[in-house]
Formats: C-alpha cells, sequence, structure tokens
C-alpha cells in the first residue's frame, strides 16, 4: 500500500522563486526527499516558446537538491507546468509529498494517493494519432498500479505532460520517411493534449479505442478526468495519477466533476463536494472553511463559437489567440468560487470534458486540526 499523502499548494513570486517550496521543508512539513510531484501555473505566455515552465522547473528542482534530495532522483519527479496566468489567475504550485506511515493520521476512508509513469518515447509522427492513445494508456495503467488503485472509478484526475511539434521535431520525421499531424506547431499543442487525453479515456474504461480520424474531430469522445499539458520539455508522457484509496491514511480526498460550459460553476461546486466536503444546497466561498486545498480545471472555447446561446469572437480574434481569452474567463469563474486566483485552470481541453466546458478535480482537506487550505481575506 502506498504511503499517505501531503498536499500543499504555495504561491511563486517571481518566476525564479521556490522559497515557499523550501519554508515547507525547512519548516518540516514535508521532507524534500519524499516530494512525489509538483503541479502548477507560470507566468508565461503558455505558447510553445514559454520558457517560464522551463525556468520554475529548474528553480523546484534546485531546492529539493539543496533541501537533501537525491539529485538522480529528484530528476525522475513529475513536475507539470502550466503556462499562462491570464487573467487573475496567480502563478502558484501545488506539491505532493509522501507522509511516514506513523505520521500520517490513520482512518478508514478513502484518502488521496498518488502514482506516477513515464510512457514509451512518443515520436513526432505518434503525436495525436492511435500510437500515442495506446503509450499513453499503458503509462496511465501503470501509475495507477503504483497509486494503489485497481477499480477507474477511484480515478478523479490524471494530470499529464507530453511533447508538442516543433520545427525541428516535424523535420526529425520527415527525414524518417514520416508526416506529422499539423505543421502548426501552436495547433500541436491542441493535438498532443487531444491525443493524450484520448488515451487515458481508454485507460480508464470511458472509451472504446478511438481511430486516427477522431482525434480533434468526434468530441463526444472525451475523458471526464483527464488534464492534459503539451511543452518542449520532453518527449515521453509524464503521467500523474491521483485518486482515493482505502487503507493509507492521512488528511486528503480528491472528487471530481466537469463543467459543462465556459460559466458552469456549479460543475466546479459539484468536484467540491464529491471529494467529501459536506456544504449547503447554494454554497459561498465562505463555507469553504479553509478546508479547499486547490481545484484543477481544463477549458476550451466551443466549437460553435457560443456560450449558453450566446455568441463571441474567441475562435475569430486574430489579435488575442482564443486560449488566452477562455482561460481568463474561466479563471475569474474559478476565483469566484474558491475566493483563491492561484487556481490551476489550463487551456486546450480538446477530449477533456464536453465541448465547451471541462473537467474539474477538487481536493479538500477532511483532517484534524487547523485546515491546511487557503482562507480568502475578507472584504470590507
Amino acid at each position: 500500500m502506498p504511503d499517505a499523502i501531503e498536499v500543499r499548494k504555495v504561491p511563486l513570486h517571481s518566476v525564479t522563486d521556490a522559497s515557499e517550496l523550501a519554508k515547507l521543508i525547512d519548516d518540516g512539513v514535508i521532507d524534500a526527499d519524499r516530494v512525489i510531484a509538483v503541479i502548477g501555473k507560470t507566468e508565461g505566455n503558455g505558447g510553445v516558446n514559454d520558457y517560464t515552465r522551463i525556468i520554475a522547473d529548474r528553480a523546484f528542482r534546485e531546492v529539493l537538491v539543496a533541501k537533501g534530495a537525491d539529485a538522480a532522483k529528484v530528476k525522475e519527479v513529475p513536475i507539470v507546468w502550466s503556462g499562462g496566468t491570464d487573467g487573475v489567475i496567480s502563478p502558484h504550485a501545488t506539491i505532493f509529498a509522501t507522509v511516514p506511515p506513523e505520521k500520517a493520521e490513520q482512518t478508514d476512508e478513502p484518502r488521496l494517493t498518488v502514482g506516477f509513469a513515464m510512457s514509451e518515447v512518443l515520436l513526432p509522427e505518434d503525436i495525436g494519432r492511435t500510437a500515442m492513445v495506446t503509450k499513453v494508456a499503458d503509462a496511465v495503467k501503470v501509475a495507477m498500479e503504483r497509486a494503489g488503485i485497481t477499480d477507474p472509478a477511484d480515478v478523479h484526475y490524471v494530470q499529464t505532460k507530453t511533447p508538442l511539434l516543433t520545427i525541428d521535431t516535424i523535420r526529425d520525421a520527415k527525414s524518417r520517411g514520416h508526416d506529422v499531424f499539423t505543421e502548426d506547431t501552436l495547433a500541436s499543442m491542441d493535438v498532443s493534449n487531444g491525443g493524450t487525453a484520448l488515451g487515458i479515456a481508454v485507460a480508464l474504461g470511458e472509451i472504446e479505442m478511438p481511430r486516427d480520424e477522431d482525434v480533434l474531430r468526434d468530441r463526444t469522445l472525451y475523458s471526464s478526468v483527464a488534464s492534459c499539458s503539451s511543452g518542449v520539455e520532453l518527449d515521453r508522457a509524464q503521467v500523474v495519477v491521483v485518486g482515493n484509496a482505502r487503507g493509507v491514511g492521512g488528511r486528503y480526498r480528491i472528487g471530481h466533476s466537469v463543467m459543462r460550459d465556459a460559466l458552469d460553476a456549479d460543475g466546479i461546486w459539484a468536484a467540491i463536494k464529491d471529494a467529501g466536503l459536506d456544504l449547503p444546497e447554494r454554497p459561498h466561498t465562505s463555507d469553504l472553511q479553509g478546508r479547499l486545498v486547490n481545484v484543477f480545471l481544463k477549458c476550451e472555447a466551443s466549437q460553435d463559437g457560443a456560450v449558453r446561446g450566446r455568441r463571441n469572437a474567441m475562435l475569430d480574434d486574430s489579435d488575442v489567440h482564443w486560449h488566452r481569452q477562455i482561460k481568463a474567463a474561466v479563471g475569474g469563474v474559478t476565483a469566484s468560487v474558491t475566493g483563491d486566483p492561484a487556481v490551476f485552470v489550463s487551456v486546450s481541453a480538446a477530449h477533456q470534458g464536453p465541448d465547451g466546458g471541462g473537467p474539474v478535480a477538487a481536493i479538500i482537506d477532511l483532517g484534524t486540526g487547523e485546515p491546511t487550505g487557503y482562507r480568502a481575506p475578507q472584504l470590507d
């Protein structure tokens, strides 16, 4: 059985800042050599050339090594950065670490568990095709096993990072006699995320194996728990499976739901309730009482160019890409629920939740003593 998990959300004071991670270690909240995953938002442009992700990655790994973790093992820790804090979204990181059994709260209730795996190498010609779907699905199953999860229904959040296409990787594929899904490197972000999401859905039994021609076309095929990001940092799928298991102990529990569209705040509340937090019928931010650690969302501009029957111009805007507009919009909706702008809202949600909406996962603290989540300052 895996160890219990401690999970904390910390702000980033600059793109090179990992001081709050260092403080958690210095204060004895977590041990550097027990950090098993980090999922965060950086303030770059969220595009192909968003190097803030690489800068933040380096800062966090350097702190772990400086605080005593083995350098070779630190290189293998999955650190997933989603670039772009448009609108009110605040740069932050959610840190997952194991807890020594003797320090974990004991309970027979389902509690948070995390598993990690890396897929086989994803070739440029695999991206957005069934080869990618198969490789990702295999990695998800390995991560589930490592998390001690046997029932797919106990998986509530799968965060991935996969390669997208660049000029160099497109050239590599062509040199070996292969073509690629698209030669538009920015569009390849959607392709990579979509193919990965379908792999997650296949692994969890949400859909049957799709065809190559289904990718980005058949939007009825999706996962309700996938959160897929892509970038230039790696050449394999980095998979973090987060769910609940009995017997692991600890303070935390996760739940999920979906936003049906960009304004569906009820979908966010549903994920928080699914995690096990007792809330009134019409909840308010003040009801959270520091029990919410973080929420993790994917969002996508609806393919019909409308929200609730009203048209918008996101998909036609040549000045500001729709990625940035929908991220800012959903970030505002989410922060209005949580009372905290440090929320994980990531764009490019093809095959991740219904068209125009997206999956929502919520982690709450059900432990004894003072809750470890964020308490928003009261408005005057």
